[in-house]
This record gives C-alpha cells, structure tokens and sequence, in this order.
C-alpha cells in the first residue's frame, strides 16, 4: 500500500476522531472554557469532513485509488459520524433516538454492503443520491451541534437540531432505498 496524498488525509480523518472525543472528556477550563472547547471541537470536525471530500477528489483526480482507500475511506467517515453522534448524546445535544437510528444505519448498509460484495452484487447499492443528501446534512448539523452557540446571530444548535432531524429521516429513506433494492438477492438467498 503506497501512502499517498489522499492516503494521508484519510488516516488524518481517522485521527482526528480521538482529537474531538478527547476535547469533551478534559476539562474545559484547560481548553480556554465551553466555548473555545465546542469551537475547537466543531472546527476539527470541519476539517476532517473536508479530508473526506478532499482525499476522494485527489485520489480520482491524481488516479491513485485503491482497493485499501475504497475500504478505508467510508469507515473513517462512519468511525467520525458515530464517534460524534456519541459525544452529542452525552452533551444531550441529540436525542437518543435519533444517535440510535443513524448508528443503527451505518452498521446495517456497512454490513450490507459487504455482504452484497462477497456475492457479487455490489452495484445493487451502489452510493445513490439518498446516501449523499443523508450525508451532507449529517456533516452540516454535526458541527453545528458540536458548536452549539450563536452564530451571525443564528443559533447553531437550532439548525443543527433540524438538519439532523432531517439526517434521520433521509437516513431511513435511504436505508429502506438500499434493502429493496438488495431484497432480491435476500430473497434469493434465504430460500
């Protein structure tokens, strides 16, 4: 596995995991106060969401990817979602419910995924426009959540209360857009 640019960036993504979790869980008068620590925290989410963008783009655009990157790369996002989801729900800038269904999700597709590429069905559920809207309003409300302030004088965690609400919705609609389209092979399968 050569370690390339975009290589680089998605191990960054998954190393800036720890860096957001470990900002709640030190006292925040180390960190400058609640505020700097949420500002520091939301700007490192930021950051790695853009490595995530950033390394696909490089990888196509330079053609280094790799079946290593192809793996990698949608774990480290999953990884940085949930890793979030959690610091949220302890904060109680998210509700339960919601942390449980896009969790619950990103292990149900992840392993679905997985399976439809063992038997040779990937292109089933293939990324579809869904998934990306589920996913740009994650990575918007997330920061926003984490944040959890004013800003131009709207309050960020209202927006971030509604993006992720609309999150979870795209996230059962896409959910449900990916097991019917893999139900015939289910089907097939469990017969």
């Amino acid at each position: 596995m050569p370690l390339t640019i975009p290589m680089i960036l998605t191990w960054l993504r998954i190393a800036l995991i720890p860096l957001v979790v470990a900002l709640f869980y030190l006292p925040a008068a180390w960190l400058g106060g609640e505020a700097l620590r949420d500002t520091m925290a939301a700007a490192a989410f930021i950051v790695a969401a853009l490595t995530d963008w950033f390394d696909g783009w490089l990888a196509r655009r330079w053609n280094q990817t790799s079946a290593f990157g192809a793996f990698l790369d949608p774990v480290a996002d999953k990884l940085m979602v949930c890793a979030a989801l959690l610091v949220l729900l302890d904060l109680q800038r998210v509700d339960a419910f919601i942390a449980f269904i896009i969790i619950g999700r990103e292990i149900t597709i992840s392993a679905l995924r997985e399976w439809m590429a063992q038997i040779g069905a990937s292109g089933s559920v293939a990324v579809h426009w869904l998934g990306k809207f589920k996913t740009a309003a994650q990575i918007v409300a997330i920061p926003c959540l984490l944040y959890g302030q004013s800003l131009f004088g709207v309050s960020a965690s209202q927006v971030g209360s509604i993006l992720i609400i609309v999150a979870a919705i795209l996230t059962v609609w896409s959910m449900f857009y990916y097991l019917r389209r893999a139900w015939p092979q289910i089907r097939e399968r469990a017969s």
